[in-house]
């Protein structure tokens, strides 16, 4: 059944283009991961400038995000997306070509990073509210299982390409920035095509009714919607302490591959590739489970496993065990973040999805409040004690948060509008 659903979805011709686009777009934000973490730990040798090259991306998604929501729900949704990876295309091309050309800094990262994190904070809200607009409502839990297939998808494959395309081009040399270069731009035409798919999708999205509303009390109602839904404010809660605990390993693998398994770009390429196949047979693994019961009860019980095998990756010091445990994390963090996703998109009404969707992504940039700590542990103790610091506090806050918020544990008794 599950499986049929899988086909039914994508053959839905609008659902399928803009399915395609996330791919292309997801291969190149994992591609420019490697590219931009070896090069920048190449530079510096700082698992600190990491964590800002890291903050450089993920300040705008404070930022920006509500605007981005704002304008989801007043403009056309494809429009959006098109300028949107058109611009990203053009920045990639700038930076790929001062990379090429030897000329890179550490600031030209944060620019980017800076530049980067704003276009996908005015665009990513419409993207994610394009999505039901496109599928018939049945189909909208596969449909968010898929899009997290096609971003875990792009970890397995990706990050490989990169990582393998910096060590050939740059034959042994760790310092050369050739390999990065031609990585940047391979990234770009990635964009370009995105654009291009884009452009096939027939339908244009929905806009809410103009009620002579100000940008700013659109996003006024719209905090007053999440803090007056506790399903929704729940929820957005549960996927907050992922980013601000769980990701940290995303930002300082390229420091543990170097520092800890004395690895190079193509075993911290391998490494993500892991973390990717884990994620989609979670993913999958979802998509074959929609009718699964206690929802809210599985999110937090993910969270916890998430937490205890970030602290388990932190102890380990060969590659194969790392790579063992990085897969588990893979998994259930795809389960886990599917899992929210899905029933958030569920609860959320239509006319305010792109904003809530978009207070849901700027809480997510609140995640160098962890990172940088993390890495200043990285920086004062090891990147392993970082690491299984990180994971201890992931724990620990998940359990404070079922103990003392009446939202994360409402969650399974407002179940989504189809269960009703």
């Amino acid at each position: 059944m599950a499986t049929r659903d899988i086909f039914t979805a994508l053959e839905v011709p609008d659902f399928r283009w803009l399915w395609i686009g996330s791919l292309g777009s997801s291969f190149a934000m994992n591609m420019q991961i490697v590219a931009r973490g070896w090069l920048v730990y190449t530079l510096t040798s700082s698992a600190l400038d990491l964590a800002w090259v890291t903050l450089s991306f993920m300040v705008p998604q404070v930022a920006f995000s509500l605007w981005g929501g704002v304008v989801a729900d007043r403009v056309r949704k494809k429009r959006i997306i098109i300028i949107a990876q058109t611009l990203n295309c053009i920045a990639t091309l700038i930076l790929g070509v001062i990379v090429f050309t030897d000329r890179v800094e550490f600031w030209d990262f944060i620019w980017f990073g800076f530049f980067n994190g704003t276009v996908l904070a005015m665009s990513m809200p419409a993207r994610q509210a394009f999505v039901p607009e496109l599928i018939p409502e049945k189909l909208i839990f596969t449909a968010m299982a898929l899009n997290t297939t096609c971003w875990n998808l792009s970890r397995i494959i990706g990050p490989s390409v990169a990582g393998g395309l910096i060590a050939v081009l740059a034959q042994g040399d760790t310092s050369s920035t050739y390999g990065v270069g031609i990585v940047y731009f391979v990234i770009a035409v990635l964009y370009f095509l995105s654009a291009i798919t884009m452009g096939l999708v027939s339908q244009q999205g929905q806009i809410k009714p103009d009620n002579g509303q100000s940008a700013l009390g659109d996003v006024g109602e719209a905090m007053r919607y999440v803090w007056e839904n506790p399903p929704v404010f729940g929820l957005i809660l549960l996927s907050i302490v992922p980013f601000l605990f769980g990701m940290p390993l995303n930002t300082l693998l390229p420091a543990f591959t170097e520092d800890i398994l004395g690895g190079q770009a193509d075993d911290l390429g391998f490494l993500m590739s892991c973390m990717g196949v884990g994620a989609i047979v979670g993913s999958l693994m979802l998509a074959a489970m929609g009718g699964l019961r206690n929802k809210g009860a599985w999110i937090v019980a993910s969270c916890v496993g998430w937490g205890a095998f970030t602290v388990a990756f932190g102890f380990t010091e060969t590659l194969w065990f790392a790579c063992a445990m990085i897969v588990l994390i893979g998994w259930i963090s795809a389960w886990n973040m599917s899992l929210n996703r899905g029933l958030l998109q569920l609860q959320i009404d239509p006319n305010m999805r792109g904003r809530v969707l978009a207070i849901d992504m700027m809480s997510h940039g609140l995640m160098p409040i962890g990172v940088i700590p993390i890495s200043l542990i990285a920086e004062i103790y090891d990147v392993a004690v970082a690491l299984m610091v990180a994971g201890g506090i992931f724990v620990v806050v998940i359990l404070l948060l079922l103990a003392v918020s009446v939202s994360v544990r409402a969650i399974d008794r407002y179940p989504p509008p189809l269960e009703q």
